[in-house]
């Protein structure tokens, strides 16, 4: 077989028909989480000094989906996934809104961040799964990749370069605001999403007696059968071991071995947004040149140089433009692998897939906050980055298998996805 790249022509999802309600909602719910994710690691800062237990509010945000990230999965193969999602948001809205209430009545505890942190994860790993297999219903197949690049990089710009500038703004008027201004951008997008028109995915009738158990396990088996995704799925699993164990400390990074105070952590946040929203820009870009899975190779090798200028260099500076260059290719990581992921899938089962791949790669993501805790206790508040540097190295070395000439891909119609061809 010969390695050749498609020649179809790649189309541009249309702002009608649903797309641009669902981008509308996506884009005003992700405004309020970068409040919140902004706010939180300040406030579990103001309550203790350990890094273990600042690393923990981190942790628990992704603990729900080793727990219920593949039944999610299941179930939003099952349900009308547009009601699931405004569901879901219109509880997440109120469960913030008590919290910004116990928050200004004086009642804040890390316990309680605990509790929010795992309470939320626990919704949005059926709410991902779900938007995962809503979006191919909403637009053409092959203007997938240009769908997930407006997307992300629309949620890029509202949660970190817009929503980053108004937290000491929002602090200064009280440590409740962030999260109030959260639960009404939460109810607005369900008001959003509540009202799209969707077309119903292509469902082959389920056997009788299946079980939720067994459509996981046929997910499971589908991923594990496609040798690209597994091995995108391994070298994502290093790599959010390596960013959660960068993120669940950058706080006391900036703070304490920079002394570069809140201000300077809401900039690296700032700035990782800025770069995020420039990779969303030219993710198609490389991609056309290079196929998706190389795509992959280039941003986890400049990941790699980034997190080493961030752990070796003492110096604001350097860590924005570590921050700046780590978003931009966390933006071209995510958009080709989502992409990749929906192609490769059967639409009944995308939900499924996508929740196997999820769980499997975010399980990292747990386990390197705590790691990062930990290393940034014994070795130094800069060796957590020098760890996500080792790991992001190991990532791009895991995803050699994908680069082998027999691997099939389902339906290369996207121009950009690389395609097999006989002789």
């Amino acid at each position: 077989m010969t390695t050749v790249e498609a020649a179809q022509v790649v189309r541009r999802p249309a702002w009608r028909g649903g797309f641009g309600r669902l981008w509308s909602a996506a884009v005003v719910s992700r405004f309020g989480d970068g409040l919140r994710a902004a706010a939180l690691p300040l406030i579990a800062v103001g309550l203790t000094d350990e890094p273990l237990a600042v690393a923990s509010v981190t942790a628990c945000g992704y603990v729900p989906w080793l727990l219920f990230g593949l039944l999610g999965g299941a179930v939003a193969d099952r349900v009308d996934q547009r009601r699931a999602m405004w569901a879901l948001d219109t509880v997440r809205g109120l469960l913030v809104a008590c919290f910004a209430l116990a928050v200004g009545l004086g009642h804040a505890s890390v316990p309680l961040l605990l509790a929010l942190a795992f309470s939320l994860t626990t919704l949005q790993t059926l709410f991902d799964n779900a938007a995962t297999a809503l979006l191919p219903s909403l637009v053409a197949r092959e203007a997938l990749g240009g769908a997930n690049a407006r997307l992300m990089t629309g949620q890029q710009l509202a949660g970190g370069l817009l929503a980053g500038p108004f937290v000491p703004l929002l602090l200064a008027a009280g440590a409740f605001a962030p999260f109030a201004a959260d639960a009404c951008t939460y109810l607005l997008a369900a008001a959003l999403v509540a009202r799209l028109r969707i077309r119903p995915p292509e469902r082959e009738p389920r056997p009788a007696g299946s079980t939720l158990r067994a459509e996981i396990g046929e997910g499971l088996r589908a991923l594990w059968r496609d040798r690209a995704l597994r091995a995108i799925c391994l070298a994502t699993l290093l790599c959010n071991i390596g960013m959660g164990a960068l993120i669940a400390t950058l706080v006391l990074h900036v703070t304490r071995w920079l002394h570069a105070g809140n201000a300077g952590y809401v900039a690296a946040m700032t700035v990782y947004s800025a770069g995020s929203l420039a990779g969303g820009f030219v993710a198609q870009r490389i991609a056309r040149r290079t196929g998706r899975l190389r795509a992959l190779l280039v941003a986890g090798s400049v990941q790699t140089v980034s997190l080493l200028i961030i752990g070796c260099v003492r110096h604001l500076g350097a860590l924005l433009l570590g921050m700046l260059l780590l978003g931009s290719m966390n933006m071209v990581w995510n958009v080709n692998q989502v992409t990749l992921m929906q192609h490769r899938s059967p639409e009944s089962m995308v939900g499924r897939m996508a929740s196997a791949f999820r769980t499997a790669s975010t399980a990292g993501a747990p386990l390197g906050a705590l790691l990062g805790g930990a290393v940034a206790r014994s070795g130094g508040l800069n060796a957590p980055a020098l760890l996500a540097a080792v790991l992001f190295a190991l990532a791009v070395t895991a995803l050699t298998p994908a680069r082998k000439d027999d691997v099939p891909v389902v339906a290369p119609d996207d121009g950009v996805t690389t395609a097999h061809v006989p002789r």
